[in-house]
């Protein structure tokens, strides 16, 4: 099944993740009828590349909020699949609650009430593994799936945020349309996305600029989760997306979640930082900066400090307790059920996604360490 004569919304799309989805989708659907391309602002890079796109597929790029009920309902007529990725990631705190949920809940639901309206009938959600856990224990999982068992109890803001979003994503499964058909979605729970033009590892690696090349050690070696690249999860969206049009597929693929991973070997997030970097001369510190248990409780002292100062001035931590410890479980997922109900394979095999990221870091360096020459000038 192919996504022929289709009109596809990309909630998102001027993102990390979202180009990728329109890129990937521009690439091997061909026939597809029109994407339109939806985020708050678009870099210069993101609006040439659609922009300068030679094919059939129409590419639309839609500037607006996703608050803004008139707009969405706007750019939802003679949409048939809408793929939402838009989203505020944070895991430090650095965004107030309200605008969290004004974009990861109520966006998603305005988005939602739009699609109905306007008889839209495939919808696929990006969550995250976060709407799982860690939970507020640190319980590990070793090689989880969507039958897995696991008290989720996180009240970081960013997992509740994804999981009220997520919900009522799945939620709406099944709703009549105004034409009279049937709203189908689902929901893809990524693991950590890594890949060419991530935000998180230019992160990592200007912190190990300022280090003389050698990375934090952030998490403790056997703390095992499996990330995934870029172009695995897009992949995923398209795959589902074709499944959702299938309609013996569609039946089992209906109102679930997915976990979507691939054969990235299993390490921690700092050995992942190092493993794809290592043969440009990076190197890594061999131990977390205090032991585990002290390292949480001064992130809880950090949470504590910024609490009594909220009157008087706005202290972001530089860590806290979610953190320590969602850097620090092991958290690992099979995709069996992603290539059980709807065929997901990885499209790109671990050896060339460490490839593409690697030489994209090697690309970024030079400018990276310009950039933190000036910030220090």
């Amino acid at each position: 099944m192919s996504l022929a004569g289709v009109s596809c919304l990309v909630t998102g799309a001027g993102g990390f993740l979202g180009q990728r989805i329109v890129r990937l989708l521009l690439e091997e659907e061909k026939e597809l009828a029109e994407i339109r391309t939806l985020d708050k602002t678009f870099s210069y890079e993101a609006r040439r590349n659609f922009t300068n796109f030679k094919g059939q597929t129409v590419v639309k790029i839609l500037e607006g909020d996703i608050r803004d009920a008139t707009f969405l309902n706007s750019a939802c007529q003679g949409v048939s699949l809408v793929i939402h990725t838009a989203s505020i990631i944070d895991t430090l705190g650095l965004v107030e609650k309200q605008l969290l949920w004004e974009v990861n809940v109520t966006g998603t639901q305005l988005l939602l009430d739009a699609c109905v309206h306007s008889n839209v009938q495939h919808f696929i959600y990006t969550s995250t593994i976060e709407v799982t856990g860690p939970n507020c224990r640190g319980d590990p999982i070793s090689n989880g799936d969507e039958d897995t068992a696991y008290e989720s109890t996180s009240g970081f803001p960013y997992a509740q945020s994804k999981r009220l979003a997520e919900t009522s994503v799945l939620k709406a499964n099944g709703q009549v349309l105004k034409n009279g058909g049937i709203f189908l979605t689902c929901a893809l729970r990524s693991m950590y996305i890594f890949g060419e033009e991530s935000p998180f590892l230019q992160n990592h690696l200007d912190k190990s600029l300022l280090n003389k090349n050698v990375y934090l050690r952030i998490s403790r070696k056997e703390a095992l989760v499996n990330p995934v690249y870029v172009g695995n999860i897009a992949w995923a969206h398209i795959q589902v997306a074709k499944a959702l049009r299938n309609p013996e597929k569609a039946k089992h693929v209906k109102g679930h979640f997915y976990y979507i991973s691939d054969d990235t070997p299993h390490m921690s997030y700092a050995d992942l930082n190092y493993e794809l970097t290592k043969e440009l001369g990076f190197g890594i510190e061999p131990h977390p900066p205090m032991p585990l248990m002290m390292l949480y409780y001064f992130a809880l002292l950090l949470e504590i400090v910024s609490f009594l100062l909220r009157p008087f001035v706005k202290y972001i931590p530089s860590t806290n307790r979610h953190l320590v410890i969602l850097l620090n479980t092991q958290f690992t997922f099979s995709y069996r059920k992603a290539w059980r109900d709807f065929g997901y394979v990885p499209r790109y095999k671990w050896k060339e996604a460490k490839q593409r990221t690697s030489q994209w870091i090697a690309s970024v360096i030079p400018q990276r360490r310009e950039y933190l020459k000036n910030k220090a000038a």
